[in-house]
């Protein structure tokens, strides 16, 4: 296609994916099925990668087009954004109405008392209607540039629609990360043994932190614009009638508000939404009160910290008590074991409580929580259900302590606590709680990349009862996917296929794969050129392999613990039976000649991304690493590289072009 018709559809389709994408992230109501925009999508990438200069900074494309940064640039506010004033008290926001009237002097006023979302407050930054900068609010004067970020939020327009824009806007809203998310990726961190997000406010805040954007965007942030420190670049004289042009121009704006005449008024719907805010896919933690019209907030200033003009009425936590009836234990789908009470039934915040979990054994013991106490319960960021204490004083004698079993209740294998951690684990890799995550692992990109076995096949796989063990896909037929849903002849031919090509696979892909703790991708490497054998690595011991660089203690116990179960062994030989290779290549050492070496890419790479350079720099015995230290042996630079090049210079690293790193890969 010639450069002006593809012009021309460049801008149809951003048109068109901007509209889809306000339908589908702010008014909840998506047109299209979701193929059909991916395919919209995917054509304008085609377009793109064809005539760069067709790439403006509007395009739903630059989305996640940005790399990791080497660090956050600090963003000063025109406007300081101030913190708010908050109370507990429906008498304090009497006090509130009546200082107000005072400072007033008799002028009526009327509220707009919004949802206080417990989320992190951000400024957005929009010239000529296009998105150029946003910050968070730092310490209200200035904060960090998360532009890169922030455009991942789908709720946010990079693009503002209407008429009459001014050519130079600010706003301010909440990021903030929904309920059902928040909980999935505690879950996640939970089986891996990280430290939990407390609540769902602290969640969205390190996700607005991280430096790669491509993490910020796989938590699926939302966000919710509720002011300008300019209103009347928009013709607007009071906050409901700007929260309404807010709207109108693309902005995402929270529905639930109300315009409000006198206090019964504010008290009465605040009582409303403390009853009702359970029914919200997102936390709120209170109301904010704010004096409508803008001409009298600027009357009423501020304090040296907050305005005179709003509030924030802060809704009680909620707890109840009930009775510990039992405490049972769960295993995980990594193999953490998780002791969990099992109460009463008790509603809390607009739910019924019947389980809750108590984390881990230290946890229990520091509450001295016992089955059979009377038991306070709280929903932690009106979302997970937890024990906060025990009512030790009504004990009758009769209460049990708990102790976490010897043996899986899954698979009655060995329990262990291994050195350092709080957690329990079942280590035994074919746990039946265990197994469909395992099969994941086990068939993911970097580990044996079995192309066509996902989520849903391992569900239907595991389900029917056709694999309890990752040995168990190299005895799969074309006839025993018959029948499985969305399962052709064809797709089960290529499975089959798949699963035989997987045999091949490298041995650092089979030790990756086997989801041994602690060994990512670049220890498995190290471990398959030290030992070049599978049972060679399975006799080694501890101390012999902390020997190896880049082995640590931590490491070396959990490689010798998980080839000291018998269970895992036994895997192992029925991998080997099936004819998977678990021998590293004769030809392979000859790959070793970076053994040794660190690499530091920084800038973007022409002819490579990030991960398969760093792929090159594996396959030849070396390390790549993301930071520089005396250490280092080369930094790659290249486009614009940041401060990881002059701490190179500064340390006398060697500092390599991308030219010169191609010769050396050869």
């Amino acid at each position: 296609m010639k450069k002006a018709p593809a012009a021309r559809e460049v801008e149809k389709l951003k048109e068109l994916i901007r509209r889809h994408d306000y339908k589908y992230y702010v008014l909840n109501s998506p047109e299209i099925p979701d193929d059909e925009y991916d395919r919209l999508f995917h054509r304008l990438v085609e377009l793109e990668r064809e005539y760069p200069e067709l790439a403006t900074p509007d395009s739903p494309t630059r989305r996640l087009g940005d790399r990791p940064l080497e660090r956050f640039k600090p963003y000063r506010h025109e406007v300081p954004m101030l913190s708010m004033d908050n109370t507990y008290s429906e008498k304090d926001l009497e006090e509130f109405v009546r200082r107000n009237r005072r400072i007033l002097a008799g002028d009526s006023f009327e509220f707009t008392v919004e949802l206080k979302i417990d989320g992190v407050a951000v400024a957005l930054l929009y010239e000529d209607g296009i998105l150029v900068t946003g910050a968070t609010r730092g310490d209200g004067s200035v904060g960090d540039d998360i532009t890169p970020n922030l455009r991942t939020v789908r709720s946010l327009p990079l693009r503002l629609e209407g008429k009459g824009l001014p050519p130079r806007l600010e706003v301010r809203g909440e990021v903030y990360i929904d309920k059902k998310s928040f909980e999935l990726i505690n879950a996640d961190r939970e089986e891996k043994g990280e430290p939990l997000y407390a609540n769902p406010r602290n969640l969205a805040a390190g996700s607005l932190k991280q430096l790669d954007p491509k993490i910020t965007a796989s938590r699926r942030l939302n966000c919710w614009i509720y002011s300008t420190p300019y209103p009347e670049r928009l013709g607007c004289s009071g906050q409901h009638q700007l929260l309404g042009r807010l709207r109108a121009i693309g902005f995402r704006v929270n529905p639930h508000y109300r315009r409000c005449s006198g206090l019964d008024e504010v008290i009465a719907f605040s009582r409303e939404w403390q009853d009702r805010k359970s029914e919200l896919d997102y936390v709120v933690d209170g109301m904010v009160v704010k004096v409508d019209s803008f001409d009298l907030q600027r009357r009423l200033g501020q304090t040296s910290r907050a305005p005179r003009w709003q509030i924030a009425y802060k809704f009680p936590a909620e707890r109840r008590t009930t009775r510990l009836r039992d405490i049972v234990v769960q295993v995980g789908r990594l193999g953490k074991l998780t002791p969990v009470a099992v109460l009463d039934p008790v509603e809390i915040s607009g739910t019924v409580v019947r389980r809750a979990s108590l984390h881990n054994l230290d946890e229990v013991e520091r509450k001295d929580i016992r089955v059979g106490d009377e038991v306070l319960v709280e929903k932690a960021g009106e979302i997970i259900p937890q024990v906060v204490s025990a009512a030790k004083e009504k004990r009758t004698g009769k209460e049990k302590k708990f102790t976490m079993p010897s043996k899986c209740p899954s698979c009655s294998g060995p329990v262990i606590r291994p050195e350092g951690e709080v957690a329990h684990r079942c280590e035994n890799i074919s746990c039946p709680a265990q197994v469909k995550e395992r099969l994941r692992h086990f068939a993911s990109r970097r580990a044996m990349d079995i192309e066509g076995l996902g989520p849903k096949l391992i569900e239907q796989l595991v389900n029917k009862g056709l694999v309890a063990t990752v040995a168990d896909l190299f005895s799969l037929k074309k006839e025993d996917l018959a029948g499985l849903e969305r399962m052709a002849d064809k797709s089960a031919e290529n499975l089959v296929s798949a699963v035989g090509e997987a045999k091949e696979r490298p041995l650092d892909r089979l030790i990756f794969a086997l989801g041994i703790r602690h060994v990512g991708s670049t220890a498995a490497r190290t471990l398959a050129v030290r030992f070049g054998d599978i049972e060679r690595l399975a006799a080694a011991s501890a101390p012999e392999l902390e020997k190896i660089n880049e082995i640590g203690p931590i490491m070396a116990a959990s490689v010798e613990r998980f080839f000291q179960n018998r269970k895992n062994r036994e895997l192992i030989d029925r991998l080997k039976k099936a004819g998977v290779k678990t021998r590293r290549d004769e030809g392979a050492g000859a790959g070793d000649e970076l053994a040794g070496r660190t690499f530091v890419f920084t800038g973007a790479l022409e002819g490579f991304t990030r991960p398969e350079a760093e792929e090159l720099v594996l396959a030849r015995g070396g390390r790549p690493s993301s930071s520089v230290s005396r250490k280092t042996d080369f930094v790659v630079a290249g486009d614009n590289p940041g401060s990881k090049l002059e701490k190179a210079r500064s340390l006398g690293v060697k500092i390599l072009s991308e030219s010169e790193f191609r010769k050396m890969m050869g």
